[in-house]
């Protein structure tokens, strides 16, 4: 039976290979996100031999990039591996390069001498050797495209509900919206908060259905991220990398305090560990933003915070919530304090951006003793601050989103909770309106914001 792990990354693929001008292309992302077979699925759908190097497990492979002659290294290459490299019949793969980044200087002749070479490079902690005052990138000359786990929208094409997935897609606000659907769609989004988006768990899910295999993929892949503590740990640090990222689960959705990952070692020394968890992309760090206008990173505090991880289902595995709570929905999705869904709805409003920009998200905050306010995060929409905030079940109040919008004179707020889609209507004392979209949405929110412009500015 075959799984369609079809990715939305692999359309901006194809047309990163079928572009004139194209350049050497680096995917970035976190070990296991699906970088090697969305690079095998590529090669197969243009019909090219791909050829691949792996640096991390052949490390001896790089003396094969000792000149800067591109024809030279093909031949090298192809002498070593035994296949020919040919512009426009082959797909060179360099997999796992932070083992070798010296490498990267060479990308540079290649875009200027075998421009119709498709180069693709991938390295799971690629990033710590891009933060390495010593390396430089050739700048102008090579592209960058960012994958992160699968979306639910991916995960319903890759179980077989595709259907649900095109509705999904289609839907219109003011559409009627049948309670039966809605309760398909909350029962499968229970189901992807346990197995998550990475695509190991999901296709051993989508095969077998069985929740115990797909735990020990999660509990596998976790092991991995561990494992990897010691190939960018200093001397002495990999134990607290490990009491930081074992901790770091209980924490989602709430501003850091190192104090509470642990009040015996000093805060530099935990946000070292933090940036490096960063880095190798297994955590994000969400930043606070003063959202006084846009771009929205141009007025973040450094120093205030909150983490999300990689992928809801391994934070299920990381704060112990298993198959086993699968019988409750309500009781799923309540527990630790709406910490799962912030992270469901965290990483897909990450990356639901195009794939050449640098996965980014903020927050907003207030501190002041009379009126303390959050806002779960902030995004920017057709030039418009949008607040959003997560609601674990049907009820609770949005104080700080009405704040929010009253206080940045916004137009519109959003808020995802487990109820059907609404907007709510201007009146005399609000001048904006609040659109409320089911958590299951959040991949659609940015297209319905488009298609429904003018009402929301009028």
């Amino acid at each position: 039976m075959g799984i369609n792990l079809s990715r939305t990354v692999f359309q901006d693929l194809l047309a990163w290979a079928k572009r004139d001008g194209r350049k050497p292309l680096i995917l970035r992302g976190a070990r296991q996100v699906g970088k090697s077979t969305s690079v095998q699925i590529l090669a197969e759908a243009l019909g090219l031999e791909l050829v691949t190097l792996n640096f991390e497990r052949f490390p001896a492979l790089s003396n094969l990039f000792l000149s800067n002659d591109p024809q030279a290294i093909t031949q090298l290459i192809s002498l070593q591996v035994g296949q020919s490299i040919q512009p426009g019949k082959s797909l060179l793969f360099l997999d796992e390069i932070q083992a070798a980044p010296q490498l990267l200087a060479t990308l540079r002749y290649f875009y200027e001498e075998l421009p119709k070479l498709h180069l693709i490079c991938a390295g799971s902690l690629l990033e710590f050797a891009l933060e390495s005052p010593q390396f430089s990138m050739p700048v102008g000359r090579i592209e960058y495209m960012y994958l992160g786990p699968l979306t639910f929208e991916e995960f319903l094409t890759a179980i077989g509900e595709q259907p649900l997935h095109d509705f999904l897609k289609k839907y219109q606000l003011k559409e009627d919206y049948p309670e039966i659907i809605h309760e398909k769609f909350m029962r499968l989004l229970k189901t992807y908060l346990i197995v998550g988006g990475m695509p190991e768990a999901v296709k051993v899910y989508a095969l077998n259905k069985d929740f115990m295999d797909v735990e020990r993929i999660k509990n596998t892949i976790i092991a991995t991220y561990q494992d990897d503590f010691s190939k960018y740990a200093k001397r002495g640090e990999e134990n607290r990398l490990r009491e930081v990222f074992e901790k770091i689960g209980r924490s989602i959705a709430c501003k850091v305090q190192y104090s509470k990952l642990n009040p015996n070692v000093k805060s530099k020394l935990i946000a070292d560990a933090l940036n490096k968890l960063a880095l190798a992309r297994v955590i994000h760090l969400i930043h606070h933003s003063s959202c006084n206008g846009i771009p929205l990173g141009a007025e973040i505090n450094e120093k205030i915070f909150k983490p999300l991880f990689l992928d809801a289902g391994l934070l299920s595995t990381q704060l112990q919530l298993s198959f086993l709570d699968l019988a409750n929905v309500d009781e799923l999705i309540f527990a630790n304090s709406g910490a799962i869904t912030e992270q469901f709805i965290g990483q897909h409003l990450l990356y639901d951006q195009p794939s050449y920009e640098k996965p980014k998200l903020y927050y907003w905050q207030r501190e002041k003793k009379s009126s303390q306010a959050e806002i779960d995060y902030v995004i920017s929409q057709q030039q418009m601050i949008i607040p959003i905030e997560v609601k674990s079940g049907k009820t609770g109040t949005l104080r700080s989103l009405h704040l929010f919008l009253q206080e940045k004179q916004s137009p519109l707020g959003v808020r995802f909770s487990t109820q059907a889609p609404s907007i709510t209507e201007k009146n005399n004392q609000e001048n904006y309106r609040i659109l409320s979209l089911p958590l299951y949405m959040v991949g659609q929110v940015r297209r319905l914001i488009d298609s429904n412009l003018p009402s929301f500015r009028s």
